[in-house]
């Protein structure tokens, strides 16, 4: 079996999935090719996943690395999965483009990552490269699997599923922990802690999360929690209501934005409020400080933490090269669970994002959506969820649409799409004229073009 990693230089996520891949009995001796465009980056995850390997796989991986696009075609040459988690431009220049920016205009951002104006051009200078991933694949490994876990995840598995030959399925780490850290943090479920893990997260592992029933669907980013239940059946979304809003009026809390949704819409959603507070209109608005201070929102928050991660790794690479130990716990990630489904054809559950056909009846049918499925030897099967409640498909649809137009304007080279995808997103929207956003969109794409990483 041969397992191909394209943007391998992530090296924290590369060390996730392939210590996952590594710690399960029908993968563990697999070939692993680590494919990245950086050198540096390429070696340096080498050298941990080497590592890993020896230490807790005891050598039974094959582990190649392949370095320039020159050697992509080797790299999948005969893979049965492919894993992709790239950022293209990296954090410097174009995240920090997608920021400054902006701010030129009084355009202030969380993350930018997933949608809004950096969402966007993060996604249309992505999807070129992803279209030559498609390109290569289909050419030496046209039945392999693609695990997709690149942001923005709807626009670029939407473009992917719907403009390629490839099999792919979009995966994100937000779904999984939604309901267990909101049943820990409103305290009506006490999980065994391991003191390992930081006070905010949960361990997933520990069986109590078994005893609940767990329904999530909507979009990547902004997937409801439809359905929460005990093993006893009893549905305990109203006592989520009644705690959170209780929650709130004692104080300041780290989580207000999706707090502010169960009290307004009546449902939680999977990812952070830092993330949520950007994909909507109603918390980040420009002279409004007293927003930021109510709902504890940090704009450039994705600024600080790339640079963060930067010190953090040189540091562990440091202690690595000096011979520290390395161990691993299978993490809560999906893709190792995917591929050992498929292989061994145990039925699987996992919530992906494919493209809706019909399984959330209220938003569009060609729309990338994030709903269960099902996982075994023959592949991913989307579950029928039906409408969802009508205030959450129209949250939905109002980040829908600007990523539809984004792949239409990344499939069609058209500016104008650029424009209207901008338009028609809800956060840039609500601050800039339909003029200024024609004026930032065009400062945008000549500020990637000149650092080199052209949008149209």
């Amino acid at each position: 079996m041969k397992i191909t990693f394209l943007g391998a230089g992530s090296t924290g996520f590369a060390k996730n999935v392939m210590g996952d891949v590594m710690l399960c009995p029908a993968l563990c001796d697999a070939e692993l090719a680590l494919y990245d465009i950086d050198p540096v980056r390429m070696q340096e995850s080498f050298t941990l996943i080497d590592r890993m390997n020896n230490v807790i796989n005891a050598g039974r991986a094959t582990i190649k690395i392949y370095v320039g696009v020159e050697n992509r075609r080797e790299a999948l040459q005969g893979a049965d999965f492919v894993i992709c988690c790239v950022q293209v431009g990296g954090y410097k220049p174009c995240t920090v483009i997608d920021f400054e920016v902006p701010k030129k205009y009084g355009l202030q951002q969380t993350i930018g990552d997933t949608m809004g104006i950096g969402g966007i051009f993060r996604a249309l200078r992505t999807i070129p490269v992803l279209r030559d991933f498609a390109e290569d694949i289909e050419a030496v490994c046209p039945n392999a699997l693609l695990l997709h876990y690149s942001n923005p995840m709807a626009m670029l598995s939407g473009f992917i599923q719907r403009f390629t030959n490839v099999k792919s399925v979009g995966l994100c780490h937000s779904v999984q922990v939604c309901a267990p850290r909101l049943l820990k943090a409103l305290e009506i479920a006490t999980p065994n802690q391991d003191p390992s893990i930081p006070a905010w997260d949960v361990d997933l592992n520990d069986p109590i999360w078994n005893d609940y029933k767990v329904t999530i669907a909507g979009i990547n980013h902004m997937a409801w929690l439809l359905e929460l239940r005990d093993k006893a059946g009893t549905d305990l979304l109203p006592e989520v209501r009644k705690r959170a809003r209780a929650r709130t009026a004692a104080g300041k809390h780290d989580d207000m934005v999706r707090y502010d949704y169960i009290d307004k819409l009546g449902y939680y959603c999977t990812e952070s409020s830092i993330h949520n507070a950007e994909y909507n209109p109603f918390y980040l608005k420009a002279n409004r400080p007293d927003l930021l201070e109510k709902y504890n929102i940090t704009p450039d928050d994705y600024l600080r933490r790339c640079e963060d991660q930067l010190v953090q790794w040189a540091k562990q690479y440091e202690e690595l090269s000096s011979g520290a130990s390395i161990q691993h716990k299978r993490s809560r990630e999906y893709a190792s669970r995917i591929m050992e489904a498929i292989v061994t054809n145990t039925p699987l559950k996992i919530n992906g994002n494919v493209i809706n056909r019909g399984a959330i009846t209220n938003l569009p049918f060609e729309a990338c959506v994030e709903v269960p499925c099902l996982v075994d030897a023959t592949g991913i099967h989307p579950t029928y969820v039906g409408a969802l409640p009508t205030q959450l498909a129209a949250m939905n649809s109002s980040n829908i649409y600007p990523q539809m137009l984004t792949i239409e304007a990344a499939v069609t080279h058209d500016r104008e799409k650029v424009y209207q995808a901008a338009m028609m997103d809800p956060h840039t929207g609500a601050q800039l004229s339909t003029d200024e956003i024609v004026s930032l969109c065009d400062d945008l794409i000549e500020a990637h073009t000149t650092a080199d990483f052209p949008v149209l």
